[in-house]
C-alpha cells in the first residue's frame, strides 16, 4: 500500500515565519489575496462511489483517533474567525453528514461573532431527514452534488441507486428555507454529457441554482484524463442550444464559479473552470482537513499540521501565527497546465470540496 494509496499528504510542515510578511492579522499571502473563506472537511468517508472519484471498493478511510475531535474544530474555527478574518465557512467530506453531531457543530459556529456565513456541501443522501434541523444550528445555504436525472445514470456513476434520496432532500433543504440551494454537476463524456440543457431546465423549474464544474485531476486513482473532460466552453455550447445565455453583471469576486443569466435572469447558471479557466488570482479560500492539516490550495502538495499543535499544548496565538505563515507561502496557482505538475497525493475525499 503506498502513501498515495492511503491518501497521505507528500509533506506536512511547519515553515518558519517570514520577516517580509505584513503585521496583518489576516490569512494574506505575498500575491495580495486575503483569505476569508475556510473550506472543512469532517470526514473522508463518503457513502457514495462516484466514479471519477474513488474506486469501487472505497478507501483506507483515515483512523478516528487521527481526526480532530469536535472540541478541537470548534477550538479551531473559533481561531479563524476571531482571529483570523475568515467570513465563511463551508462544511465539506467527504460526506459532511456522515459526521455525528455536524449539528451541534453548526451551531457553535454560527455562535461565533461576528457571525460566520455557514453552508455545506454534500451528496444529499440522509438530507431530507436533516434538512430542518441544519438550517435550525445555522446552516445558511446548501450545495448539493447531483450530475444526472436519470435514475439509471445515477445507479452507475455513483454505484449506488439513491437518486430519489437526493431529490426528496433538496426538496427538504428548500422546504426548511435554505437558499439558495446550489447543484453541482459533473458532465462526463460519453456518460451524462447529454443532460445539461434537462439539468438546467430541471433547476430552473425548481428554483434551484446549477453550477457546472469541470472535472479535475483529484480521483484517488489519478486516472484524469484532460482529453477526456467536458470544458467550460463546452459546457455553454451545450446550453445554449436549449438557452440564451447572457454574462452575470453581478460582480464575481473570489467566487469560483463563473455565471450566466438565463433566458435574460432572474435565473442564473455558474460554470466552474477550474482547469480552462483558472481563477486563482482571486482565490480566498484556506482549507481544513479533518486530521487538522492547513492546505493554501486544493492542489496544494504541502500541508501544514494544526493538530500537532493543538494536541501538543500550543496556545491560540502561536495556532493563528503557524496558520498566518501557511497561507503566506501560498503559490500564484494550480499549475496544472504546467509542464511539471503534479496531482495531490490526496484525493478529493480526503482534502473536502
Amino acid at each position: 500500500m503506498t502513501a498515495t494509496e492511503l491518501g497521505l499528504p507528500a509533506v506536512r510542515r511547519t515553515a518558519p515565519p517570514d520577516p517580509n510578511r505584513p503585521a496583518d492579522p489576516r490569512l494574506v499571502d505575498t500575491f495580495g489575496r486575503v483569505a476569508t473563506d475556510l473550506r472543512i472537511s469532517l470526514t473522508d468517508r463518503c457513502n457514495l462511489r462516484c466514479t471519477y472519484c474513488m474506486p469501487a471498493e472505497g478507501l483506507d478511510w483515515m483512523p478516528k483517533s487521527e481526526q480532530l475531535t469536535d472540541d478541537e474544530l470548534v477550538r479551531l474555527i473559533t481561531i479563524a474567525v476571531r482571529d483570523l478574518g475568515i467570513e465563511e465557512l463551508r462544511f465539506t467530506g467527504g460526506e459532511p453528514l456522515l459526521r455525528r453531531g455536524l449539528e451541534e457543530l453548526v451551531a457553535a459556529s454560527a455562535a461565533l461573532r461576528p457571525r460566520p456565513d455557514i453552508s455545506l456541501t454534500t451528496n444529499g443522501i440522509g438530507l431530507a431527514r436533516r434538512a430542518e434541523a441544519l438550517a435550525a444550528a445555522g446552516v445558511d445555504r446548501l450545495n448539493v452534488s447531483m450530475d444526472t436525472l436519470r435514475q439509471e445514470r445515477f445507479a452507475t456513476i455513483t454505484r449506488r441507486d439513491r437518486l430519489a434520496d437526493v431529490l426528496d432532500g433538496m426538496a427538504a433543504a428548500r422546504a426548511a428555507g435554505l437558499k439558495p440551494i446550489k447543484i453541482n454537476s459533473v458532465l462526463l463524456r460519453g456518460q451524462n454529457d447529454d443532460e445539461a440543457v434537462d439539468l438546467l431546465r430541471f433547476a430552473v423549474d425548481n428554483g434551484y441554482e446549477l453550477r457546472f464544474i469541470e472535472q479535475m485531476p483529484l480521483d484517488a486513482q489519478h486516472g484524469w484524463e484532460r482529453t477526456e473532460m467536458i470544458t467550460a466552453g463546452e459546457i455553454l455550447e451545450r446550453l445554449r442550444t436549449g438557452f440564451t445565455l447572457t454574462p452575470d453583471p453581478t460582480e464575481r469576486g473570489g467566487a469560483p464559479a463563473e455565471r450566466w443569466l438565463v433566458d435574460g435572469g432572474p435565473a442564473v447558471v455558474g460554470v466552474i473552470a477550474s482547469v480552462t479557466r483558472p481563477f486563482c488570482g482571486a482565490c480566498d479560500r484556506t482549507r481544513l482537513t479533518a486530521d487538522g492539516q492547513i492546505r493554501s490550495c486544493l492542489f496544494a502538495r504541502t500541508e501544514t499540521d494544526l493538530r500537532a499543535l493543538l494536541r501538543g499544548g500550543a496556545g491560540d496565538a502561536e495556532i493563528a501565527d503557524t496558520w498566518r505563515t501557511a497561507m503566506w507561502g501560498k503559490l500564484a496557482g494550480h499549475g496544472i497546465d504546467e509542464p511539471g505538475f503534479l496531482q495531490p497525493d490526496r484525493p478529493m475525499s480526503a482534502i473536502g470540496g
